[in-house]
């Protein structure tokens, strides 16, 4: 069993910040790209950023420039500076994971999300 949980979220006013944090548990053998996905209401869950094993950080679209994501072995940040009232969505952690049971395949995983509301 692999474990993603995410915290972090919350209410803030436009122009300010959140870090939301995700720790990856359970029986991992090996943690490869991570990354962190939205949903706002009525719409497509889309993808904020990625980093790799070795740090390589992406960052999409709006989020370019005010978001940045770090990571550990089995944990990932993203720090939200300069939110915007459009950031509003459920944000999920993802990781690809190799399990102790399989160790030469990775699937992806998702956490359960946790809400950002940026007010206006």
């Amino acid at each position: 069993q692999v474990h993603l949980v995410e915290s972090g979220g919350g209410l803030v006013q436009a122009g300010g910040s959140l870090s939301l944090s995700c720790v990856a548990s359970g029986s991992i053998a090996s943690v490869h790209m991570m990354g962190w996905y939205r949903q706002a209401p009525g719409k497509e869950r889309e993808l904020v950023a990625t980093i790799t094993p070795g740090g390589n950080a992406n960052v999409i679209g709006s989020a370019k420039g005010r978001f940045t994501i770090s990571r550990g072995d089995a944990n990932t940040t993203l720090q939200m500076n300069g939110l915007k009232p459009e950031d509003t969505a459920v944000y999920y952690c993802q990781a690809l994971i190799a399990t102790m049971a399989e160790r030469d395949r990775f699937s992806t995983y998702f956490g359960q999300g946790t809400q950002v509301t940026v007010s206006s």
